[in-house]
C-alpha cells in the first residue's frame, strides 16, 4: 500500500503556518455541499413553474443523497493512495460541473440527472474535509476545528432555504447553482495554493471489482430506502426486488473483498471496537439529524402557527449547540476520553429527544429551540470525539479509508431514518384522517395530499384545521418518541468502543 505521508519538515513550517487558508478552503467547499443539500427547497415551486414535473421533484433531494453516499468509501480510499488533495479537487471539479449543468437544465429529468453529478462531487467533498483536518490537526486542536466546520452546517441550514426563496423570486432559481461557480473556484485555488503533501509513489492494484460491487449494491438499497412507502409500496415486487439484488451484489463485495491485494473497504474496518463503534454511532447521528430536520420544522409550522423563517430558526438551535459543544469536547475527551465523552453526549441527546416528546400542542417556540439546541449539544459531544476516535487509531495511510467509512454509516443513518420515521409519521397521519369525525372525513378523504393541508393548518383556523393541527402534533410526537430511542441505542453503540483507544496494526 502506498505509504502517502507529510514530510516531517512541511509538518513544522510549511503546513503549520498554511492551516489557516486550507481550514477556510475546507469550510468553503464544505458550505457548499451545505448550501446545495437546503437551497432548493425553497426554489421547488418555481423550478416546477419552470420546467414541469412535479411528481418526480422528491428525486431532486433523494437523487443528490444517493450519489453522495454511495461514493464515499469509495474517495476515501482514493485519498490514502493518490493523497487528499487531488481527490478534494476532483469533487470540487465534479460539484461545480454539476452546478454550471443544473443551472443549464432545460427539464425535470435533465435536472435530477444533473443533481446526481453534483452528488457524485459532494460524496469527495465531505470526507476529504474532515480527513484534511485530521492530518493537519493534532488530536487537541481538532474537536475545535470540526466545530468550526460543524458551525458551516449549521449557518448554510439557516440562510440555505433563505438565499433559495430570494434567487427564485428576485433574480431565477438557476442562479442557486450559479452561484457555486466562483465561491468553488476561489476554494479550489486556496487548496492548491496552500496545501502541501509529499506522495510516496509506488504501484498499486486498484480493487475496481470491489468498487463497483460495492457502489452499486449500496446504490440498490438506498434507493430502496428512500423510496419504499413512497414510490412503491414495501411489500411490492420492485421493492423486494432491489433489496434482493443489493444484498447479493453487497455479499460479492463482501466475497471479493476477501481476496483484494488492496480492498476498497477492508473488512478488518468491522473487526475492531473504536471503528466500530465509532461508525455505529456515526449512523445513528445521521438517523437523528435527518428526524429533526424533517419534523421540527413541521412541527413549528403545522402545530405551533409559526413562520418558514422562524421553524428555520428554531432548527438552528440545534446547530448552534453543536459546535459550542463539539470545540468544548476537544477539552473534555483529553481528561475522561473519548467514549466517555460521547457517553455523556448521548445522554444530554436523550434528555433532548425527550424534552421534544414532552412538548404539548400549545408550547411555546422558545421551548421547542430550547429543546433543539439541548439535542445539538448533545450532537457535538458525540460526534467530534467519535470521528476524532476513529481518525487516531490509524495512521495517515488509512486515514482517509476510515473517515470515509464513518460519513459513509452517517449518510446509511440519515435514509435509513428518512424511510423510519416518515413511515411512523404517515402511518400516523392515514390512522388519524381514517378515524376523523364524520363531518370533516370528506374534506381528508384518500388522495388528498395530507402534506399540504398539514402545512396549511398552522395559519388555517376551523374544525377541518384544528383536527389536522392534532393529527400532526400525534404524527411528529411519536417521531419524537422514536428519535428518543435512537438516543438510547446511541449508548449501546457507544459502548462497544474500548476506554482507551490503541493503534490498529497495519494488517
Amino acid at each position: 500500500m502506498r505509504n502517502a505521508t507529510f514530510t516531517a519538515s512541511a509538518r513544522k513550517v510549511g503546513l503549520r503556518s498554511e492551516r489557516g487558508p486550507v481550514l477556510a478552503s475546507v469550510m468553503l467547499t464544505t458550505g457548499l455541499v451545505a448550501l446545495d443539500s437546503t437551497i432548493i427547497a425553497t426554489a421547488v415551486p418555481s423550478v416546477v413553474r419552470d420546467l414541469g414535473g412535479f411528481a418526480h421533484f422528491p428525486w431532486l433531494f433523494s437523487v443528490y443523497l444517493l450519489t453522495a453516499a454511495v461514493t464515499t468509501p469509495l474517495y476515501g480510499k482514493l485519498a490514502d493512495v493518490f493523497g487528499r488533495k487531488p481527490v478534494m479537487l476532483f469533487g470540487v471539479a465534479v460539484f461545480l460541473l454539476g452546478s454550471v449543468l443544473c443551472g443549464a437544465a432545460w427539464g425535470m429529468l435533465s435536472l435530477i440527472i444533473f443533481r446526481a453529478v453534483q452528488g457524485i462531487g459532494a460524496g469527495a467533498i465531505q470526507p476529504m474535509s474532515m480527513t484534511i483536518i485530521g492530518d493537519l490537526y493534532t488530536v487537541e486542536e481538532r474537536a475545535r476545528v470540526q466545530g468550526y466546520v460543524a458551525g458551516v452546517w449549521g449557518v448554510s441550514s439557516v440562510i440555505g432555504p433563505t438565499l433559495g426563496g430570494v434567487f427564485s423570486e428576485y433574480l431565477s432559481w438557476r442562479w442557486i447553482f450559479f452561484v457555486n461557480i466562483p465561491l468553488g473556484l476561489v476554494a479550489a485555488w486556496m487548496l492548491i495554493r496552500h496545501l502541501k503533501e509529499q506522495v510516496q509513489r509506488r504501484e498499486h492494484r486498484v480493487d475496481y471489482l470491489g468498487a463497483t460491487l460495492l457502489v452499486t449494491g449500496c446504490t440498490l438499497l438506498i434507493l430502496g430506502t428512500l423510496e419504499g412507502g413512497i414510490t412503491w409500496p414495501w411489500a411490492s415486487a420492485p421493492s423486494i426486488t432491489i433489496f434482493a439484488a443489493g444484498a447479493l451484489l453487497i455479499a460479492a463485495f463482501v466475497f471479493v473483498e476477501r481476496r483484494a491485494a488492496e480492498p476498497v473497504l477492508p473488512l478488518w474496518v468491522f473487526r475492531h471496537r473504536t471503528l466500530v463503534g465509532g461508525n455505529v454511532a456515526s449512523l445513528i447521528i445521521g438517523a437523528l439529524l435527518i428526524g429533526l430536520s424533517s419534523y421540527v420544522p413541521n412541527f413549528a409550522q403545522g402545530v405551533l402557527g409559526a413562520s418558514a423563517v422562524v421553524a428555520g430558526f428554531v432548527l438552528a438551535a440545534m446547530t448552534l449547540g453543536w459546535p459550542i459543544a463539539a470545540t468544548a469536547s476537544g477539552h473534555i475527551y483529553l481528561k475522561i476520553g473519548f467514549r466517555n465523552t460521547a457517553l455523556v453526549g448521548s445522554v444530554v441527546v436523550i434528555a433532548g429527544t425527550v424534552l421534544c416528546a414532552l412538548l404539548s400542542r400549545h408550547t411555546t417556540i422558545l421551548m421547542l429551540g430550547l429543546a433543539c439546541f439541548v439535542i445539538g449539544v448533545g450532537l457535538g459531544l458525540m460526534s467530534s470525539p467519535s470521528l476524532v476516535a476513529v481518525q487516531s487509531v490509524v495512521g495517515w495511510e488509512r486515514r482517509g479509508m476510515v473517515t470515509g467509512t464513518n460519513m459513509f454509516f452517517r449518510s446509511i443513518g440519515s435514509a435509513v431514518g428518512v424511510a423510519v420515521f416518515g413511515a411512523i409519521a404517515n402511518t400516523t397521519l392515514e390512522r388519524r384522517f381514517a378515524d376523523a369525525p364524520p363531518d370533516i372525513r370528506p374534506e381528508l378523504a384518500a388522495g388528498t395530499d395530507a402534506t399540504s393541508i398539514v402545512l396549511k393548518a398552522g395559519q388555517a383556523t376551523g374544525a377541518v384545521a384544528d383536527y389536522v393541527r392534532s393529527s400532526l402534533y400525534a404524527a411528529t410526537h411519536h417521531v419524537f418518541v422514536a428519535l428518543a430511542v435512537v438516543g438510547v441505542l446511541a449508548v449501546g453503540a457507544l459502548l462497544l468502543m474500548p476506554r482507551r483507544t490503541e493503534q490498529i496494526p497495519v494488517e
